[in-house]
């Protein structure tokens, strides 16, 4: 069951004996050849995506930025601290070594418009999406966290983005309420951090209409369906097989709990990662990134409908950042649910699982998650349209390190490299190399 606390703000010894996880620094590793000149990273309400070229960027970096939202300070100072601000994010030179990129889908609806509702009802602000993109320190993998929305956590004190005030640490509260309707992303920042021992060096915020256009500029996410989804709260309604999603569609797409599997938001968190699967393959295998154009849009998409953190909010960034990607493995991209245990109307976090993950992320060494795809997805053709997936595996129970799995029916050469071997963690999730399919509500 989920600890309770008492009421009252904890003594100053209190919080000096809350023992923080430490954080890994990434050194910082020349990187000797760049194959190729883009920026990429791909997203939704559970991402963001960002494609873009040096050249695209050298023609349009002035309209880029002066079209981009404020920035927000992700690791704020408080007001009438002597802490002088960070120095600017150098504006040159090819990203390297590691970083880590906390992606946020807000569900407010001020500036959207009134197809979400009456912006002027609203009275609270939800970080009901909240992923962060762990990039290895020599770019050979790479792999996106999400965290479920209803996990209960402690979000360590912070400061309020918009009135300078510190926030005292909120014990026992869901991961949602972490940022509030002042943007106070690095309050969000603060959880990632306890949770995976990393520190989060760039930030962005997404709201509807950036999904919308998003999805647009890349013309739209082939997505393959397995059994029926038909979700009247999301006007989402589609029929086994394959189809391609853009604007609303997508949107609402990625929306869906009510018609996924259980209905929960763990397995929405499946559904969208058969999404964002689809998406890096996509862009992988398209001439998106050799057309000048559209990497032009997906940019300007990408600037205009988002909330970035002062770090991030810089063109050159976007391209530093791409060049490290360019390269990494489908094998090597991954999507990964933190692990949690069932509590009375929500979870909690899995600590014994949570911290295999975590330690993986911190050495940069690539993992293979052995919980399955989760209950909101299925591997292409190893289930019937018909039949309910099987329940997500349990923690493993044999040792973490997992060696490389050779290719079934292929004998081994010795004179082939041996594949690079992989920690087991027992997570859900799947690599972007994986064909799967979103599996409709089956109650």
């Amino acid at each position: 069951m989920r600890r309770t606390r008492p009421s009252t703000e904890p003594s100053a010894a209190d919080e000096s004996a809350r023992t923080p996880r430490p954080f890994v620094r990434h050194g910082r590793q020349k990187r000797h050849s760049l194959a190729r000149t883009l920026v990429k990273a791909a997203a939704t309400i559970s991402g963001v995506g960002v494609v873009a070229s040096v050249s695209v960027v050298a023609i349009a970096a002035t309209l880029l930025v002066q079209s981009a939202q404020p920035s927000v300070d992700l690791h704020p100072v408080a007001a009438g601290s002597s802490v002088e601000a960070a120095a600017a994010v150098p504006e040159i030179g090819a990203l390297e070594g590691g970083f880590n990129v906390l992606i946020v889908g807000s569900d407010s609806r001020q500036g959207q418009g009134d197809a979400y509702g009456d912006p002027d009802e609203e009275t609270s602000v939800l970080n009901d999406v909240n992923m962060l993109m762990h990039v290895s320190a020599d770019h050979s993998n790479a792999t996106v966290v999400s965290f479920p929305r209803d996990m209960y956590v402690d979000i360590p004190s912070c400061v309020n983005a918009a009135t300078g005030e510190t926030i005292p640490t909120r014990y026992d509260t869901k991961i949602n309420e972490a940022m509030g309707k002042d943007i106070s992303l690095g309050c969000v920042a603060g959880v990632a951090e306890d949770l995976l021992g990393v520190r989060v060096d760039y930030g962005a915020v997404v709201q509807f209409n950036g999904v919308i256009e998003m999805s647009n500029a890349v013309g739209g996410v082939d997505v393959c369906v397995a059994t029926e989804i038909a979700d009247p709260y999301t006007n989402t309604y589609l029929e086994p097989g394959t189809h391609t999603l853009e604007g609303m569609a997508a949107l609402q797409f990625l929306r869906s709990r009510h018609g996924i599997g259980d209905g929960s938001d763990l397995t929405r968190i499946s559904n969208q990662q058969v999404f964002l699967s689809a998406l890096v393959r996509q862009i992988k295998s398209s001439d998106t990134l050799l057309n000048p154009v559209a990497l032009y849009g997906l940019a300007k998409a990408a600037l205009s409908n988002m909330t970035l953190s002062t770090e991030f909010n810089n063109v050159n960034t976007m391209v530093q950042m791409g060049l490290a990607l360019s390269d990494v493995d489908l094998a090597n991209v991954v999507f990964a649910q933190y692990p949690t245990g069932a509590v009375s109307s929500g979870v909690v976090p899995d600590r014994a699982a949570g911290d295999l993950l975590a330690a993986a992320l911190q050495s940069d060494q690539p993992i293979a998650l052995t919980g399955g795809t989760g209950a909101g997805a299925v591997v292409e053709g190893e289930a019937s349209a018909t039949s309910a997936p099987a329940p997500a595996a349990g923690p493993a129970t044999t040792d973490p390190v997992a060696t490389a799995e050779a290719t079934p029916g292929t004998p081994a050469d010795p004179a082939t490299p041996a594949e690079e071997t992989k920690v087991a963690v027992p997570v859900t999730g799947q690599s972007a190399d994986q064909q799967t399919c979103s599996v409709g509500f089956f109650g």
